[in-house]
């Protein structure tokens, strides 16, 4: 018998890193996910980012995050650029075990982590048996 455990973001980190980005070749928004007991945490790397730019919806199973890195304006010249500016966005298809309606969202230090509870329908939790009371009646013939 084989066991498997299931993660809802193996797969889609999979097909991310194959659209958009390795180690090597950063994504736009890296993202780590893990799961710590009944929650999973995902965190977005989004330095240069104003909290006010980041836009967080939630439809159906789908956490699309958008964000806005503003370029500078002014009368210099450009040396190096290698940080990707304007406004971009990504989405993360989320399993039906989470609980969508209890997502916190924080960002500090140009991360931003989101905490999605596990839904209470998907924990595990105890089943009550239930036994016939020992109050038979006998049955005459």
């Amino acid at each position: 018998m084989l066991l498997r455990t299931t993660d809802p973001f193996r797969d889609f980190d999979r097909l991310t890193q194959q659209l958009l980005g390795t180690t090597s070749r950063p994504a736009v928004m890296p993202m780590d996910a893990w799961r710590e007991g009944d929650r999973f945490v995902i965190e977005f790397d989004l330095p240069g980012v104003s909290p006010e730019s980041i836009d967080l919806d939630v439809e159906r199973n789908v956490l699309t995050v958008r964000a806005e890195r503003v370029g500078r304006n002014g009368d210099w010249e450009m040396l190096a650029s290698e940080r990707t500016r304007g406004a971009f966005s990504r989405q993360l298809v989320l399993g039906d075990n989470l609980d969508l309606d209890r997502i916190e969202a924080s960002y500090e230090s140009g991360v931003l982590r989101l905490v999605v509870p596990v839904a209470e329908r998907a924990k595990p939790r105890k089943i009550q048996l239930s036994t016939p009371s020992d109050d038979h009646q006998a049955i005459t013939a």
